[in-house]
């Protein structure tokens, strides 16, 4: 299955790289899905995820190269559904964000249930909904850094469709994002660590 999921992913980065919006978009946007996989294939003898980790991060990743074929602003069906409901943007890039906390909260709380004595409940919870605010601050940050090199030529990558106040929602995003994958999915995650630990003893 994991392999399978690889080979996807392959084939829809191919899709992606083929006659993007805009060449220095795309490289940005779809630099994490290179970090993801690189990590993933150096750490896989080591370190097994659950297969509800790999799931995730293959549709995060479907995510990130579709805002980087089109970049977020020009995803056409995000397009279309702004039109017909007569909205103020295209509303891809808040999906993305979604994303950005609800993958990480599981990642990160599968590593450190697996890796650390800290076990279910409210402090795990806690911190890893702490933690993925501070990736999606940190993403911000390389996006201000990006723009302030770039210049004009960020405005695709930026993405903000001429909000103010994209940033925090971005961020606020984030944060509905792993607030909802720690709410819907941790019993189910504690249920498949449990099956890998017996698997392992």
């Amino acid at each position: 299955m994991r392999f399978s999921l690889v080979g996807a992913l392959l084939i829809i980065l191919c899709w992606s790289a083929f006659r993007p919006y805009e060449w220095m978009t795309w490289f940005l946007e779809a630099f994490p899905v290179f970090i993801a996989l690189g990590l993933l294939i150096l750490t896989y003898h080591r370190f097994k995820f659950t297969n509800l980790i790999y799931i995730l991060i293959f549709l995060h990743c479907i995510i990130l190269l579709v805002g980087a074929h089109y970049s977020y602003a020009e995803v056409p069906l995000f397009n279309y559904l702004k039109d017909q409901f007569d909205l103020s943007r295209n509303y891809y890039d808040r999906v993305g964000h979604f994303m950005q906390g609800f993958v990480p909260a599981m990642i990160g709380r599968e590593l450190i249930i697996r890796t650390s004595p800290l076990q279910s409940g409210k402090w795990l919870f806690t911190l890893v909904l702490l933690g993925c605010l501070g990736i999606s601050s940190l993403y911000e940050l390389f996006e201000w850094g990006v723009a302030e090199i770039l210049h004009q030529n960020a405005e695709a990558f930026l993405g903000t469709q001429g909000d103010v106040w994209d940033t925090q929602k971005d961020m606020f995003m984030a944060f509905i994002g792993a607030l909802a994958s720690l709410l819907l999915l941790s019993k189910y995650q504690d249920k498949l660590i449990k099956f890998i630990n017996k698997e392992n003893v």
